[in-house]
């Protein structure tokens, strides 16, 4: 078994104009200064890293790996959670991305996801100069208004929707595989990977491909009504990267898992600080301890009740208290009586 490292945390919900959330160095430094040992770096933000020269320029990636390095930090992955999501987007939703790409690609849904299928490849060179194994992500999605089928959905219409998300990826995946680093999506509602089905049904249209992996987060189980840690033991093998994130499901007599169009304050399954929830953390770090995945612990902060701030200092210590060390030894050794063939045979009677 291997022990998970952490706690790391991700910076996206963090980073802000004001400091000291306004620069790589001043955020660095308040999250180690909270107990954080690794930071993954959403790549669209500009105040953080420039990702097209961290593609371009290993010497800037070393700079950027500097900075975190001095303040006793380490990289765990990139983010590309926006530009994945413009990969694929169904013309309904073309003008609510709009702010996910630059101005200059307002309205214009092919121009985007040309520009989201570069910045993922810039994504892949990226990683390999920082010397990251894994890359955060979402899939997009083409199906996601269908997602309840009313109307009926045309016969072979999620087969057709699978195939064309598959060509889109296919050549991303490649170029992650030429630089050894795995493609981990978070499956999400909103997403058409969303849940183990979805996940295992594009798996089949990229043939199995072997960097198409999974960014595991609880939270979007729990309002799915998902059993998470089952979901442990199905997809451990595709597992590269970790969300540690809390969530609750609190349905009542009028409201349940559609949340019945209402704010994140008012919906029945909302995210919570870490802690705050209804996520089983112990399980869910004894599963993959057992399964090996020796993979970052990130916390992704996101709750409509606690400040970001107290979600932040309260994340470091209980990441950190769920962490297992792993045991090199069996816990019953001192009662073993040695290797002996002869005398197993004799027990067994044979």
């Amino acid at each position: 078994m291997k022990t998970i490292k952490g706690p790391a945390i991700f910076l996206a919900q963090f980073a802000d104009d004001q400091a000291p959330f306004n620069s790589l160095k001043s955020i660095c430094e308040y999250m180690a200064d909270l107990g954080y040992k690794g930071v993954q770096i959403p790549s669209w933000d500009s105040r953080l890293i420039d990702l097209q020269k961290a593609a371009e320029s290993k010497t800037y990636a070393d700079e950027i790996a500097g900075i975190v390095a001095d303040t006793g930090m380490q990289i765990t992955e990139l983010s590309t959670h926006l530009q994945g999501q413009l990969v694929a987007v169904h013309p309904a939703y073309n003008e609510l991305f709009d702010g996910f790409a630059p101005a200059n690609l307002k309205g214009d849904l092919k121009g985007k996801t040309e520009w989201a299928t570069q910045q993922l490849k810039y994504a892949a060179k990226a990683s390999a100069n920082f010397g990251l194994k894994s890359h955060a992500t979402f899939s997009g999605a083409l199906m996601w208004h269908t997602v309840y089928p009313w109307p009926q959905r045309p016969a072979g219409l999620v087969e057709t929707g699978f195939t064309e998300l598959a060509k889109r990826w296919t050549p991303i995946l490649d170029e992650f595989d030429t630089y050894g680093v795995d493609v981990c999506y978070e499956l999400h509602p909103g997403e058409d990977l969303h849940d183990g089905v979805t996940f295992e049904m594009f798996l089949d249209k990229v043939n199995g491909h072997k960097r198409a992996n999974i960014l595991y987060d609880p939270s979007h189980f729990v309002l799915q009504c998902l059993d998470y840690l089952q979901f442990i033991d199905f997809y451990h093998d595709r597992i590269k990267a970790f969300h540690v994130k809390d969530a609750e499901f609190n349905p009542t007599g009028k409201q349940g898992v559609y949340g019945g169009f209402q704010g994140w304050v008012e919906r029945a399954g909302r995210f919570r600080s870490l802690g705050d929830g209804q996520v089983d953390f112990s399980g869910i770090f004894s599963k993959l301890s057992q399964y090996d995945f020796d993979g970052w612990a990130v916390l992704e902060w996101e709750c409509a009740i606690k400040h970001p701030e107290q979600g932040a200092a309260e994340g470091a210590p209980f990441i950190d208290s769920h962490i297992i060390r792993v045991t090199e030894k069996a816990f019953d050794d001192f009662a073993g009586t040695g290797a002996d063939e002869s005398f197993n045979k004799k027990v067994l009677g044979i």
